[in-house]
């Protein structure tokens, strides 16, 4: 089957987490992405642990399908060289801190002189725009800027971070959807823009029930633990040997009365201190003792047995080995060996995407530094072999080489 975005071509300047984490949506949608790596190291994830055969897992599982060149952007033959590149296809992403692109003379004004259609993607901490535009962000920064941290955790706990790089994926969520949105409608004004993306303001669009929460009460959110701000229960709760997840969500009032009868507490269902989901959240404290001593009764499986049995939604709290192995997850090939001739092979995460008349999923391994400079070249501008040899003896390109990781480990 076609890939829905197989006539696209991408030239991807980022380097780390969030704008190769929107390539690679694009990527495993079936874009061409022409991983651009400055010599003679390239991106500084290909350094970044735990490493099989010399190769680095977080690079590898981020990078997948992508094809790699190896331009230095320092010189001004690199970067005419870039801008010939960039009058050929349909994306330039990048994600340096705001005004580099434009200080190297190879900024969105600069590119779109040559390629009016140009879709130009800029990922940065906190935009183009604003007082801190120039200042240096990674994922926990943002997150403990935008609130998250402030809200995770248990009850008078200190300040945590995620288990997931939310402020680098989300932003890279966040740039893929306003390039496919700026795709769109080129096809309408034949006109390409720029896309500027904020890690900081991603952060405060996915936290868009906390901000409504504070505006409406007044009162600034804090850490709930695993429970829900307006529905009870909602929450983690302890058995005999593990953690199960239940959720009784917004008009289920009928499935207390359920769950009461199978923890054996009858009691509780006409106690007006819990007969409504506004009034347990309410006196939560007061329910959650009584539901953690009923759940830690039973092992987990026998809890989740019963309560699908009656509709009650509810899931394992699984560990990641355990999400590996599930049943669904397997079903639903979210992970797939992916083979590299020096790497090996490493089972990563695959695309959630699953289209009826289009394909998508992962096209397969990471590129080497500068594999396929030569024929990226070829390609696009016409150059042969003669040409490109001249240009890496002048090191103005690279086909081969990056880091050597036993220099980092």
């Amino acid at each position: 089957m076609p890939r829905p975005l197989e006539d696209i071509t991408i030239l991807d300047l980022t380097w780390v987490l969030s704008g190769p984490y929107a390539s690679m949506v694009l990527c495993d949608l079936g874009a061409d992405v022409i991983k651009v790596e400055r010599p003679p190291w390239g991106d500084i994830a290909r350094t970044t642990g735990p490493y099989q055969n010399g190769w680095s897992g977080y690079f590898f599982s981020i990078n997948r399908g992508k094809r790699a060149i190896s331009i230095d952007l320092g010189e001004e033959e690199g970067r005419e060289l870039f801008r010939e590149l960039a009058s050929q296809v349909d994306v330039v992403m990048e994600n340096f801190t705001p005004g580099t692109m434009e200080r190297l003379g190879v900024g969105y004004e600069a590119l779109a002189e040559r390629n009016p259609g140009l879709i130009f993607a800029s990922t940065s901490g906190f935009g183009q725009t604003g007082p801190y535009r120039e200042r240096p962000a990674l994922d926990i920064i943002v997150q403990g800027m935008g609130g998250i941290m402030s809200i995770t955790g248990e009850p008078g706990g200190p300040p945590v971070r995620p288990g997931a790089s939310y402020g680098d994926i989300a932003a890279g969520l966040y740039t893929s959807v306003g390039i496919l949105a700026a795709l769109h409608e080129r096809s309408r004004s034949g006109l390409g823009q720029h896309l500027d993306i904020s890690m900081l303001d991603c952060q405060v669009s996915v936290l868009e029930n906390a901000f409504m929460r504070y505006f409406v009460t007044g009162t600034p959110p804090e850490p709930i633990g695993t429970r829900h701000p307006s529905a009870t229960p909602f929450q983690a709760f302890p058995t005999a040997d593990g953690w199960i997840v239940v959720a009784l969500g917004f008009g289920t009032e009928n499935q207390w009365g359920l769950l009461c009868g199978l923890l054996g507490l009858p009691d509780l269902i006409d106690d007006e201190r819990f007969n409504t989901s506004p009034r347990r959240t309410k006196n939560h404290a007061i329910l959650e003792p009584m539901l953690f001593e009923a759940f830690r009764k039973r092992p987990s499986q026998e809890w989740l047995e019963d309560l699908l049995q009656v509709g009650i939604p509810c899931g394992p709290v699984n560990t990641i080995p355990q999400t590996a192995e599930d049943p669904q997850v397997q079903a639903r090939g979210m992970l797939r060996e992916v083979t590299h001739p020096e790497a090996g092979t490493i089972p990563i995460a695959n695309t959630p995407f699953r289209m009826s008349r289009s394909e998508a999923g992962i096209k397969g391994p990471p590129p080497s530094f500068g594999e396929h400079t030569r024929d990226v070249l070829h390609e696009l501008l016409g150059y042969g072999d003669a040409e490109v040899e001249a240009l890496e003896a002048k090191g103005v390109v690279r086909t081969s080489g990056g880091p050597d990781i036993s220099q980092v480990t």
